[in-house]
């Protein structure tokens, strides 16, 4: 998933920073500091609920938009996205245009306090 949400973000014209799991997209995000997190929220050692939650308790991450890539679309789970922190989220499989909608709609909109 990794590779193929990096081929589809520079196709859009962004430039990724990427991670393999929790704790390493914890890191690059304070370094980087991105302008949008793509949280896969099933990732090995921590996953992207709780790296979430993480993101939002942090001075310097709190105000990144994050949109929640999830296989896990029961209405409870997509809840579960939304109350971590996560300003969005699409069910995969997805479809690219859903995806480049939700970018555009999240890098577009002012940040909201979560």
């Amino acid at each position: 998933m990794l590779e193929v949400l990096r081929l589809i973000v520079e196709r859009l014209g962004y430039v990724p920073v990427l991670a393999s799991q929790g704790k390493e997209g914890l890191e690059k995000a304070i370094i980087e500091k991105p302008d949008l997190i793509l949280m896969d929220m099933m990732m090995p050692i921590l996953d992207g609920w709780e790296a979430t939650r993480t993101l939002r308790a942090s001075l310097e991450t709190k105000e990144i938009p994050i949109l929640a890539i999830t296989a896990a679309a029961r209405s409870e789970d997509l809840k579960t996205c939304l109350e971590a922190g996560c300003n969005g989220y699409i069910v995969k499989p997805f479809v690219v245009m859903d995806l480049q909608r939700k970018i555009g709609e999240l890098l577009a909109a002012p940040m909201t306090k979560v």
